[in-house]
Formats: C-alpha cells, structure tokens, sequence
C-alpha cells in the first residue's frame, strides 16, 4: 500500500513537473522570437518587415501561453497542496515563470500598436502649409524609401492636402510653439532638449537659430529625421519642428509622440 502511494504521488510529480516545463518552455520560446525580429534587424540579417512579421506571431500567442501558463500554474500548486507535494509551490514558479515571459513577450508588440485613429502617415510638421525643408540631413537620406516632399507618398494616391487633412484632424496639438522668450533663448533650450533626448545633431546654426537632427527609434533602429526653426514673433519668439520617417508608411504615431515629448522639455 505505501509502495503504490509513493508510486502514485512519483507519477504526479513527474506529470506536474512536465507541464510547469512545458509552460517555461512555451514562455521563453515566445521571448527569444519576440527579441529574434530586432536583433536580425540589427545585425542586417532581415529588413523591418520579417521583424514585425516575427512580432505580429508573438502578438497572436504570446497572450493564451501567459494566461494559459497561469492557470497550469495555479493548478499545481493547488493540486500540489491538496496531494502534499512539496516540490507543488516550486513547480508552479516554473510554471508562472513561463507565464511572465510569455506576458511580457505579447506586451512588446502591443507597444507598437497605434492608438485608434492613427493616420497611416510618416510626415508631421507644425505647419503642413509651409513645413520646414531639410538641408543638411538631405543627404543622409538619398536612400531612404520615404521621399522629402511632405504630404506625398510613394505608392499612394495621397495628396498634401489629403495628408494635411489628417495630420490635422489625429494631432491638433502639433503646431507652432511660442515663447515670450527671444529667439537666442529658445534655440539653447531646443538645442538642450534635442541633446537630452539623444537625438543626434546633425547641424545646429545659432545664428539662423535652426537645428536638424536625427533620432534612432529603440527596437529596430529606424531613423527619423527633425528640423527646428525658431523665428521672432513680436516681442517673442515662435518655433517650427518637423518629423519624418525616412521609411515605412504608417510611423504608428511616434513623429507627433516625439514633437509631443520635445514640446514638454521646452516649457520645463
């Protein structure tokens, strides 16, 4: 009798120490291909397509592994205490181990997911009726896919006043700022910030107090180019910004999330 009961709680043991290795498992299987995307992006083994495309699988898994996961682990530490298996809290770690991988593994993804009525456009500019024009950054970007022209898109039947319409309507905030300021007060402050935010300068004129640079996007190292202008206004001084993608059709919202978080510096 004591033998059958070592045998029968050796059996459970083993099956339960199965499935919390099975849940890492599925867990770090979706983390390694959720870095996979960047990482050949990175190294130049792939193209940002086969990157997102590796994201949009996590996205589609990653989510029933974590909840999944977490509902096997619960099980074996219940079933593990009801049964008196001291390895039950251990197994069930694993098992949830596997669940906060998975979780975090489906929560990349989703941070490229734009909020509802994001327009598929990569051009903002705080004044789409006269955007500021890039000169020294022109150059680096004779091979980007996106075009300088704002408000048209290659491969589109857009038109600037389409593109204009939409920048508009998804970002009513993104226009000119004005500062009581001068005008050599605001260049340092923008000049400030661009550095703070480590986009790297490119060209900074204080005397036509203009600035472009260049900011690095984290997880595939897209570049996005900037250009400020600052402009005297009265007694003040007013400042024009532009972002633009140098590929991909939709930026997801992140030039006007830039302008945005650029914007927030200058008042601090």
């Amino acid at each position: 009798m004591v033998k059958e009961a070592g045998t029968s709680e050796q059996g459970l043991k083993f099956t339960l120490t199965i499935a919390a290795v099975i849940c890492l498992l599925a867990g770090l299987a979706m983390g390694l291909l959720a870095i996979a995307g960047p990482f050949a992006v990175w190294l130049g083994m792939a193209d940002f397509r086969m990157g997102f495309g590796l994201l949009q699988t996590v996205n589609g898994w990653a989510d029933w592994i974590a909840i999944l996961s977490v509902l096997v682990g619960i099980g074996i530490i219940a079933l593990g205490k009801a049964k008196s298996l001291q390895q039950a809290g251990k197994l069930g770690g694993i098992a949830l181990a596997g669940a906060a991988v998975a979780a975090l593994s489906w929560y990349i993804p989703e941070t490229f997911r734009p909020p509802e009525g994001t327009p598929a456009i990569h051009d903002i500019a705080t004044n789409p009726d006269d955007p500021l024009q890039y000169i020294a950054i022109a150059p680096l970007r004779a091979d980007a896919a996106n075009n300088m022209e704002y408000g048209v898109m290659a491969g589109t039947e857009m038109t600037p006043a389409e593109h204009r319409r939409l920048q508009r309507e998804a970002y009513p905030d993104i226009v000119p700022q004005r500062f009581e300021a001068p005008v050599g007060e605001v260049y340092e402050r923008a000049l400030s910030a661009a550095e703070s935010l480590g986009w790297e300068i490119v060209d900074a004129d204080p005397q036509a107090a203009r600035i472009e640079a260049t900011d690095t996007t984290f997880w595939f190292r897209f570049k996005d180019d900037v250009v400020i202008e600052i402009t005297e206004d009265g007694n003040g001084s007013v400042l024009n910004a532009r972002s633009l993608s140098r590929v991909g059709r939709s930026d997801v919202g992140k030039n006007s999330a830039r302008l945005r978080e650029f914007f927030a510096l200058l008042e601090s």
